[in-house]
């Protein structure tokens, strides 16, 4: 069983900063990424960010590249949204996924295997 546990969600003032993190436990797994995902009421969910496992390459989504940075902690198999600058549409149930295997793309939900329960963030204007 992989669980992935996301934390560091919350209420915060449009402007401000949060620090998402998502720890991966359970049996081993073959990561070759790990990714950050939203879903907003009455939107689908989409790809925020996503870094390569090995080569630490980042992947973002044009809405927020240059407010959102993820990175990695291999050792602790955990991975991290320093997210800042946020605005209302930013409001979102964020997620955390592993890739296991790439076919092509690190934005795809569908390619993505593990799945946590997500976590809150709401910014107000």
């Amino acid at each position: 069983q992989v669980q992935l546990v996301e934390s560091g969600g919350g209420l915060v003032q449009a402007g401000g900063s949060l620090r998402l993190s998502c720890a991966a436990s359970g049996r081993t797994f073959s990561t070759y990424a790990m990714g950050w995902f939203r879903l907003a009421p009455g939107k689908e969910r989409e790809f925020v960010a996503a870094i390569s496992w090995s080569a630490g390459r980042t992947n973002y989504a044009d809405s927020v590249k240059g407010r959102f940075t993820i990175s990695r902690d291999s050792t602790k198999r955990a991975v991290y949204l320093q997210m800042a600058s946020l605005k209302p549409e930013d409001t979102a149930v964020y997620y955390c996924a592993v890739l296991s295997t790439y076919r092509g793309s690190l934005s795809r939900t569908i390619d993505y295997n593990y799945w946590g329960q997500g976590t809150q963030v709401t910014v107000s204007s």
